[in-house]
């Protein structure tokens, strides 16, 4: 065989290998690669698809890891858990806790305090959070409610401090929605465009699903669901847009046969008691959906609807009970066109 044969051939099969490279990623590119795990108290479920194949697992961990870190009130060395325990106030180092700060003063404001990031000492009194009481005293909170506000919380950037020792913030209203915004920011540094972030419930849907070539679509709990029998009443499509569902569908407690709600009232200092059985917001950022999802879910029915209504940029699903104990649905015009409905 002549060199120049030899050289064709070889010429060929250097093409053909070229080619078949380029196949498989691009075949590889419309398979989404799944990572899980756990953070912030619940699960984390992250889609996304990438030609390169990449596993960005360890690194969502130790990313997440940090988070907790800044914004975790169960970790008793976490930023938040310090300044809980400080007289006045605390030197931050980690780049994870003023962002959710500076979002739940946005949205405490525009709510008139039914987002309230300080109901933290609230949250433990009715045994929701680090601290398990076993038994809530209604007698107590006038008491507690002297330093509830987030008007008691002052910051700038590299500080946080309180007008009171006691003042403790909670971040469970917003930050599983913040932890979702950090990873998807992550992702798409690393050059994701198309992806679907989940952390609890919060999250963000970016690009399209390339598996089936349609946008991402969620499920939305129907409100009679049970821990063991799961099913939905609507369902939503997104692209490039973040999702959350906030509701009283398993957390809450019982106490002498009375069910309370893990929604705090803020304002009055009690577990909610109305219509209001789910609110799914829909935002530009996981962060604010969660913390307007929170916020609504504390308004009940009514309000809800008017602050959407009068709120540029917030999209929600609502669903209550009317006063036979039927199931009724609230959907903003926007978003309308993306949720259907189970009857």
């Amino acid at each position: 065989m002549s060199n120049r044969v030899k050289n064709s051939i070889y010429s060929l099969a250097l093409v053909a290998a070229v080619a078949l490279v380029w196949w498989w990623r691009n075949r590889a590119s419309d398979r989404p690669i799944k990572i899980e795990g756990a953070t912030m108290g619940t699960t984390y479920n992250i889609t996304y698809f990438d030609k390169q194949g990449r596993d960005f697992k360890p690194a969502v961990d130790s990313l997440l890891a940090v988070v907790n870190q800044a914004i975790n009130t169960y970790d008793i060395e976490s930023e938040i858990s310090r300044f809980n325990q400080a007289e006045t106030g605390l030197r931050l180092s980690l780049p994870y806790l003023l962002p959710p700060l500076r979002k739940a003063h946005e949205i405490a404001s525009a709510t008139q305090g039914a987002f309230d990031p300080t109901v933290m000492p609230l949250v433990n009194h009715w045994g929701f959070g680090y601290k398990k009481t076993t038994r809530p005293d209604s007698t107590k909170l006038d008491s507690i409610r002297e330093f509830i506000g987030f008007e008691k919380v002052q910051y700038n950037q590299d500080s946080i401090w309180k007008s009171d020792p006691r003042v403790q913030l909670d971040f469970g209203g917003i930050g599983q929605g913040y932890g979702a915004d950090v990873v998807t920011d992550f992702l798409r540094k690393k050059g994701i465009a198309n992806m679907l972030v989940e952390i609890g419930g919060e999250g963000m849907a970016v690009g399209t699903n390339l598996s089936s070539g349609k946008p991402w679509e969620l499920g939305i709990l129907d409100p009679n669901s049970t821990r063991d029998s799961l099913f939905f009443k609507a369902y939503v499509a997104l692209e490039d847009q973040s999702f959350t569902t906030s509701g009283n569908y398993f957390n809450y407690r019982v106490v002498d046969g009375k069910k309370y709600s893990h929604t705090l009232n803020p304002q009055t200092g009690f577990p909610v008691e109305h219509s209001l059985l789910s609110a799914s917001v829909f935002a530009r950022d996981a962060t604010t959906a969660d913390g307007w999802a929170t916020a609504l879910m504390v308004m009940g029915p009514e309000k809800a609807i008017a602050q959407v209504k009068a709120t540029p940029g917030l999209e929600a699903f609502l669903i209550y009970s009317d006063s036979t104990g039927a199931l009724r649905t609230f959907v903003t015009d926007k978003i309308s066109s993306r949720i259907r409905i189970n009857p």
